[in-house]
């Protein structure tokens, strides 16, 4: 049969950084998957491994190579990953990087952040994927599962309404979301990859929190034009909020009026929003 692809490599491998001054400490915490792409073939048609990295091996490296590099954020962490490999190994075509990071905050104690104590933080899961070849890298970084809600100032008309049409329309409800936005670097690297993202998360809350929203889809569109505006370093992004929906408790049939008070949060079954904004 004809050996179409192949890719092998490492996943879940999972380390924490700690770099101490004195009292003071920061950790950054993350997990990492490596693939490799290129002259593997007999490995699988042979039975022939002289030509396999170890994933022992590639979970070695990934530990070495943080210990120089996780200080730095996750994008320049993938960057060095995929480029050592693509150095070391001259049969290797092609290495993917993804890393997922688990975000820790530093707590509060007595109104001061305490120098070596921490809480795992809220907001998302951070990550960042690149792919490098021997002529091209592709760097994408985002957000996951980050969960964000209003409850007003959101709506929904003038869809399509048939004999399958039970949704009301509605004027006022609560919009909550688990978002995942992700955008791609232009070619040129920035500066500084912390602050793109701190101004794209800023863009993409000011939208959904400050702005009336007529659909999901409406408030998917110009979340993204505003991160767009708000980092030039980025080419484009994608943005997928999937509904989660808080339906209304009725207590009628125990003589008690809610009045808009008590809802039920569902995230199953869920409408599926997705788009992607690039710059013109």
């Amino acid at each position: 049969m004809p050996f179409v692809q192949q890719r092998y490599g490492k996943a879940n491998v999972r380390v924490l950084r700690l770099h101490r001054q004195g009292d003071y400490h920061e950790v950054r915490e993350v997990r990492v998957k490596v693939t490799l792409d290129g002259e593997f073939t007999r490995a699988y048609t042979q039975a022939d491994n002289a030509p396999v990295v170890t994933t022992d091996s590639m979970k070695n490296l990934v530990q070495v190579l943080a210990l120089e590099h996780l200080a730095r954020a996750n994008e320049p962490f993938s960057l060095a990953i995929a480029q050592c490999f693509l150095d070391r190994y001259a049969h290797v075509a092609k290495a993917l990087v993804e890393i997922d990071e688990t975000s820790w905050s530093r707590m509060q104690v007595d109104g001061q952040p305490h120098d070596h104590s921490f809480v795992k933080a809220e907001g998302g899961t951070p990550f960042a994927a690149v792919t490098v070849t021997r002529s091209s890298q592709d760097i994408v970084a985002g957000i996951r599962d980050f969960q964000i809600m209003k409850t007003t100032q959101s709506g929904f008309v003038g869809y399509v309404r048939d004999e399958y049409t039970t949704l009301p329309e509605t004027t006022d409800r609560i919009l909550a979301t688990r978002l995942q936005a992700a955008w791609r670097f232009k070619s040129a690297q920035p500066t500084d990859y912390a602050a793109v993202t701190k101004a794209i998360r800023a863009a993409l809350l000011q939208v959904f929190a400050t702005t009336y929203s007529d659909s999901v889809q409406d408030s998917v569109y110009r979340m993204g034009e505003a991160a767009l505006v708000a980092a030039p370093d980025i080419a484009e992004i994608t943005l997928s909020m999937p509904n989660i929906h808080y339906l209304p408790i009725s207590l009628s049939h125990f003589g008690l009026e809610t009045q808009d008070q008590l809802f039920l949060p569902t995230d199953e079954p869920n409408g599926h929003i997705e788009a992607t904004m690039r710059r013109g």
